[in-house]
């Protein structure tokens, strides 16, 4: 299936490349490699705030994760100008604001894993993963995550 198909069959609309909040670009690609920079979590277009293990939950992060996945395809979308010359997403990195006894970071990234699945299917969209939590993230987002794909 298209993948443009498969995203409209999901409901999902595609946003457009968020500006940088800081000195780096949205993407680099070098070869047939694109990476992707970190996309934090966000809530009616703000910045989604919330820590793991203190004030919020793993359901409601999962959801951030989401969100972030459909922000990062679209920054893969201004990046290759086709997401069906993706070949494979090889990478995601999450990095989750959690306290130190939280232990459900991989939970909380299989929000982006799964929606990456969905898209392009279980060749193209397994891929290799981390999810690690940390201590804060910018803007004390929940979630951030950053993405590597192949394109042809």
């Amino acid at each position: 299936m298209n993948v443009y198909d498969k995203l409209t069959a999901l409901n999902i609309t595609l946003p457009p490349v968020a500006i940088p909040a800081a000195a780096y670009v949205p993407f680099v690609q070098t070869g047939n490699l694109v990476f992707l920079s970190g996309h934090v979590a966000k809530k009616d277009g703000k910045p989604w705030v919330g820590q793991l293990g203190k004030n919020m939950t793993t359901d409601e992060a999962k959801l951030a994760a989401r969100g972030i996945a459909i922000d990062l395809l679209g920054t893969l979308h201004a990046a290759v100008g086709d997401l069906n010359r993706v070949k494979r997403i090889v990478k995601l990195m999450s990095l989750v604001n959690s306290t130190g006894d939280f232990t459900e970071q991989h939970l909380v990234t299989n929000g982006a894993s799964e929606l990456i699945g969905e898209v392009f299917g279980a060749d193209k969209g397994a891929h290799a993963r981390s999810a690690f939590g940390v201590a804060q993230i910018p803007m004390g987002c929940c979630v951030e995550i950053e993405m590597i794909a192949e394109v042809e």
